[in-house]
């Protein structure tokens, strides 16, 4: 299934290297952009990886130019003429050292939207230091709500500050940019701060922490919270052959399903909304008599038990097997699926 190209006519420059910029790039070309990616002579630091540089390249141009060379930057500022978007991912201050500042560039285009996506932002007393993706997680926060069973934080292999707090904040910010700037004629600056965004993203822990802390005395730790495993209804627990089999069933609709399910009708009303408050003795002991059960046999018993069970079960997929499951293998499609009216509207 073919995005429509939503955004044909879209001029992006992309002077961003690695990952944040050019996956914000990366969707916004998948939606139709016209994208020319702005290389150093050397080439984008991704390229040592090929099968990530030619992941984020569909959909776009490629030209280098070497940003020491005054003829180069003058080259470049012909190209932002035409241009509606820039993204750039230097270090704050920058883009104003070549004379290519925001100010700068409004004046070559007066509807220009530049996006500029660092680790802490434009200004404050972080927004000079280096940083990835893992200390934009770590000084968020967000790399405290991944914590294992033996309570200690771990590394996510997908790289949420990237994208999440970078990629996707930016290319929202971009659109909504485009669409102030082609209703009022002026140029805006989008700053991206993956950190901050990432903030944003946990909206869930900062609202349950505020409910858990009264009944912990303090803030909820690894599967203390109600979505970290503290419910017995919404957890991960291991099979016997080493697998992890996903329980989802957060409503008691649900929870009722799965109860009936495993042949244990009687846990029917242990669940957080008929009164089963998380992190309890009760609670606890719920969630081992679950586990218990679960680790008694293989993922695959689960897996037939619960195929025609829609009870929110689901087991926990390796990567190639995700690829290979007919949700992906069988229906090819991008992330938007996005359908135009075939009818014109009734006047």
């Amino acid at each position: 299934m073919t995005t429509p190209a939503l955004l044909d006519g879209l001029r992006v420059l992309d002077l961003t290297r690695n990952l944040p910029g050019p996956f914000a790039t990366r969707m916004l070309a998948d939606l139709g952009a016209s994208v020319v990616k702005v290389e150093p002579p050397e080439g984008d630091p991704a390229r040592a990886l090929p099968p990530l540089f030619d992941a984020l390249m569909p959909g776009k141009t490629t030209r280098r130019i070497d940003f020491r060379q005054a003829a180069d930057l003058d080259e470049l500022r012909t190209w932002v003429c035409d241009a509606d978007v820039l993204v750039e991912g230097f270090r704050p201050g920058v883009m104003a050292s070549m004379g290519l500042g925001f100010e700068a560039l409004r004046a070559l285009q007066p509807r220009l939207v530049m996006c500029s996506i660092t680790g802490y932002g434009q200004s404050g007393d972080w927004a000079d230091r280096a940083g990835h993706d893992l200390n934009y997680m770590a000084m968020s926060g967000a790399l405290d709500q991944m914590r294992g069973a033996d309570g200690q934080p771990v590394m996510s292999n997908i790289q949420w500050g990237d994208l999440a707090g970078g990629s996707s904040m930016a290319v929202v910010g971009i659109l909504a940019g485009v669409w102030s700037a082609q209703r009022t004629g002026t140029a805006c600056h989008v700053d991206i701060s993956m950190t901050h965004g990432l903030m944003a993203h946990q909206i869930m822990p900062l609202a349950t922490g505020a409910m858990m802390q009264p009944l912990l005395g303090r803030q909820p730790g690894a599967r203390e919270d109600m979505l970290n495993g503290a419910l017995p209804c919404y957890s991960l627990y291991a099979t016997a052959d080493g697998r992890t089999l996903a329980v989802g069933s957060l409503e008691h609709k649900f929870w009722s399903l799965v109860c009936q399910t495993l042949g244990h009708p009687e846990w029917t009303d242990r669940h957080w909304q008929r009164g089963l408050l998380p992190n309890t003795p009760a609670s606890d002991a719920l969630r081992a008599e679950v586990a218990a059960l679960i680790d008694s046999q293989p993922l695959a018993h689960w897996q037939a038990l619960f195929a025609g069970v829609d009870a929110c079960v689901t087991p926990v997929l390796t990567l190639a097997e995700a690829r290979q499951h007919p949700l992906f293998s069988r229906q090819h499609r991008e992330p938007w699926v996005i359908r135009h009216a075939t009818q014109p509207a009734q006047a």
